[in-house]
């Protein structure tokens, strides 16, 4: 059995196949979170959601993950091939008690891991990974006797809950780009469902990543957008990552659009509808958010928080905020516009909805903005032994 302590990160599990975990640690991981949950819930037959993104290997592991929670006594319901959110949005639907999305996002191929989640709407923070690595690693497991079904055609639930409740009267023509990875199969279709006219780009499933991995903050993808905005002359460029949670976002001239700005114009689009509401960003963010004068006019506060997908959903699960931005492009948007969880094609939807209620284009409503300087993320290498 191999399990190297360093996959258990601070918001999910990643490590490297099977150079760094084989299928009986993947076993182990999926009983230490069944016993997690069984735990926290005081359920001994909790329901837990299973889902899987487009790799080669991703099947085999879920299969393992999954052997793991039924012999802790876990009900298996497994929704197949999906996206983060897609899986996180099924928990809502049928009123699981936890979920767990077996997925590399979007880093290279050999990289597997697991998100999971126990309360709706929520992922692990870093406490709950500390519990579940030392349940795992020193086998505090609970014994059970659990079962498993698929749920078929959930697929379809997920988009056309996203489709009847967004429809958009202009025609957006809108880049969809998915670097060949599992977006491929729902962001087209529902974007056209909601009214844009979608030229595709590299949205047939490929787990090769023949062109760059699907990951919007890569320059390859970027430029692959822009570039292909610019020839058909479109409104918006969107580009998914792999597992569907992050968007990112390049405008009608083939300029990227830098998260935090885009939060900005989707706040202030909101605002107006949404008086007195709250938002959350990170301390990576522009400071303009403090200051806007539409927001401000609108009586809407804005709270700046952690930097981290899951310090932030959780903060706007708390503030019960109307939505949350992190500067790494996870956006999270609560009732009416979603679940709380962050989902990339919510994302860009919101951002159809910013340019169907303007009659200008998307470089002009950016350049409404204050000019602002901020250097990039810059990630110098660290050794995974020194940095957890």
């Amino acid at each position: 059995m191999k399990i190297n302590p360093l996959g258990f990160r601070e918001y999910d599990a990643r490590w490297l196949y099977p150079e760094d975990i084989d299928l009986k640690g993947v076993e182990n991981l999926g009983t230490g979170f069944g016993t997690q949950i069984i735990k926290k819930t005081k359920n001994n037959n909790p329901r837990v959601t299973v889902g899987h993104d487009y790799r080669s290997y991703s099947e085999e592991i879920k299969t393992a993950f999954k052997k793991g929670l039924i012999s802790s006594g876990c009900y298996v319901e497994d929704v197949g091939l999906s996206l983060s959110p897609t899986v996180y949005f099924a928990q809502f639907k049928l009123n699981s008690d936890a979920v767990a999305m077996v997925t590399a996002s979007h880093n290279e191929n050999g990289w597997t891991g697991v998100k999971m989640g126990i309360e709706k709407g929520l992922t692990h923070a870093p406490e709950e990974m500390n519990e579940l690595k030392d349940i795992t690693l020193n086998k505090k497991f609970i014994t059970g006797a659990g079962n498993e079904k698929k749920i078929n055609n959930f697929k379809e639930v997920y988009v056309q809950d996203l489709i009847k409740k967004n429809k958009i009267n202009k025609k957006i023509k809108a880049v969809v780009a998915c670097g060949n990875g599992t977006a491929g199969i729902f962001a087209p279709e529902i974007l056209k469902g909601i009214g844009c006219e979608v030229i595709e780009l590299d949205c047939n499933l490929d787990f090769t990543f023949p062109k760059y991995n699907p990951n919007p903050e890569d320059l390859k993808m970027l430029n692959a957008i822009s570039k292909c905005v610019k020839d058909n002359n479109a409104d918006i460029g969107f580009g998914f990552d792999g597992d569907g949670d992050r968007v990112g976002v390049i405008d009608n001239t083939g300029n990227e659009i830098f998260s935090d700005k885009i939060g900005l114009l989707i706040a202030r689009n909101l605002s107006s509808e949404h008086k007195n509401s709250k938002f959350i960003v990170d301390v990576k963010s522009t400071g303009l958010y403090a200051n806007d004068k539409i927001l401000l006019k609108n009586n809407c506060k804005t709270i700046y928080w952690k930097t981290g997908h899951s310090h932030i959903k959780r903060k706007v699960n708390k503030e019960k905020a109307l939505a949350g931005f992190e500067k790494s492009g996870h956006f999270f948007f609560n009732q009416p516009l979603g679940y709380g969880y962050d989902d990339g094609i919510n994302s860009a939807i919101q951002v159809c909805h910013l340019l169907d209620n303007q009659r200008k284009r998307m470089n002009e409503i950016i350049n409404e903005l204050p000019n602002t300087y901020q250097s990039p993320t810059m990630a110098p290498f660290c050794r995974d032994e020194e940095k957890y």
